[in-house]
């Protein structure tokens, strides 16, 4: 059966930076930038974006453009006779289920706060009202349960469609939505009262404040959000590789993916900001900041039922994109390694996912009390192994694959990643040097302490 491809240079573009743009973006983003001293953060995180994860991007991609299949038949199609990579391959399937166990009920509280914001459930709510709206959420499995439930049986619908009429289709009208909606909010941001000294604490670097919270903590923090934001390490890059043309180099398609991911995650706090610091909340509020925080700021700002809904609007299209980028990596395994049809691996992902998802729901109501690693809840246990351990390993390998010789090796690499029109890597020593010592380091740097 011959393999589907895009229909278009964009939609390979915005597919793959749809993946990238999630809840880390417009959510852990703009908490994490107010925790580490706002601008001088967002400086780091960029100077690591571009040194880290711009080359194991690119790394990602060419196994999968050279492979032109899924994770363990790309691996298969390139590792030397005799050796083992392709095992990795079975763990980024893993991972993949395991990011969509806690992402989709993640998902489901947004599109729940789209229609909560959207039939007015807010409006009249003081600040304790607020707070209780997503107490009662998270105490309900039945209501939780929906919602994740609706984010699955969607997402697999689109996927069902295929890769140009589904994902493609979907994805460029979502994408351009969520531009469109990131844009209209932010200017709204900027023009409320007071929002100038928030735009000043995001955009212009004051060390001193980054002095304070500590520079190592600070450059730690830039390096992790910078390495996580582009969810490597899982192969939900690599698929979007094995539908490409090689009409492009991938340095240059990197960039561009790098810039929309960092574009949304640079105005989502152009958003958050300016309407803390109109209304006096403290911007280093952490994770409640999306779901307390910034409710009240809407509940109490003029025409905030509007703005509400637009905010979490924004969120959802962020969110089910990276779902249904995931989900199509998922279909595309079960589709080369078993031989399946399309049909009958959506109907058996939509099962498994739907059930894999349970826990996560169960674990805020009816498993409340159940704590797994290191005293966490479910979805953090969740969230801990794939942030922590799945993604800068599973990046690691990839990046071994590509630059030794027990693997692909760099001069394949490097051809790969140089093929077609754009930006070429160099056929440097020094960059071949950053990418075999240098490179691995930094990873396990983020490995350990992520672990630790």
């Amino acid at each position: 059966m011959k393999r589907e491809n895009f229909g278009s240079r964009l939609g390979f573009l915005l597919v793959s930076a749809g993946c990238a743009i999630g809840i880390g973006n417009v959510w852990r983003f703009p908490y994490v930038a107010g925790e580490n001293g706002g601008s001088v953060f967002v400086l780091f995180y960029l100077l690591f974006l571009l040194c880290m994860g711009v080359p194991v991007l690119t790394m990602e991609l060419a196994v999968g453009r050279a492979g032109k299949k899924s994770a363990v038949q790309a691996y298969r199609a390139l590792e030397k006779p005799g050796s083992r990579w392709h095992i990795h391959g079975w763990f980024c399937v893993a991972g993949c289920c395991l990011l969509m166990m806690y992402y989709t009920t993640v998902s489901g509280w947004m599109l729940s706060y789209f229609f909560k914001f959207a039939s007015g459930a807010f409006t009249g709510l003081d600040f304790e009202g607020v707070s209780g709206v997503f107490g009662r959420l998270l105490a309900s499995p039945s209501e939780m349960g929906l919602w994740m439930a609706v984010t699955v049986l969607a997402g697999f619908l689109v996927c069902s469609l295929g890769i140009q009429k589904g994902l493609e289709r979907i994805t460029k009208w979502m994408m351009c939505s969520l531009l469109a909606l990131i844009f209209v909010l932010a200017v709204h941001s900027l023009l409320l009262p007071g929002a100038k000294e928030g735009a000043s604490f995001y955009l212009f670097p004051d060390f001193s404040r980054a002095s304070e919270v500590g520079y190592g903590k600070v450059i730690t923090a830039a390096m992790n959000q910078a390495f996580f934001t582009l969810s490597l390490g899982i192969g939900a890059m690599e698929i979007f590789g094995s539908y490409m043309a090689d009409s492009h180099t991938l340095a240059g398609e990197a960039i561009r993916i790098c810039a929309l991911d960092t574009f949304v995650a640079l105005m989502a706090g152009l958003i958050i900001f300016p309407a803390c610091f109109s209304f006096g909340v403290q911007p280093d509020a952490g994770p409640q900041l999306i779901f307390i925080t910034l409710p009240n700021v809407f509940v109490n700002m003029s025409g905030g039922r509007i703005w509400g809904t637009l905010f979490f609007l924004f969120m959802t299209f962020a969110s089910f994109s990276t779902v249904i980028a995931v989900f199509e990596n998922l279909l595309a395994s079960c589709i080369d390694n078993f031989g399946w049809s399309r049909k009958k691996a959506v109907a058996v992902n939509c099962i498994l996912i739907l059930v894999l998802s349970l826990p996560c729901v169960l674990g805020y109501n009816v498993w409340s009390d159940l704590r797994l690693i290191g005293g966490r809840d479910v979805l953090d246990s969740e969230d801990f192994l794939v942030s922590n351990l799945l993604l800068p390993l599973g990046s690691l390998i990839y990046l071994l694959f590509c630059v030794t010789r027990q693997g692909w090796g760099f001069d394949h690499y490097l051809a790969e990643a140089n093929k077609g029109q754009g930006i070429k890597i160099p056929e440097s020593k020094f960059l071949k040097y950053y990418f075999q010592y240098t490179l691995p380091v930094l990873i396990l740097v983020i490995l350990v302490q992520g672990l630790l």
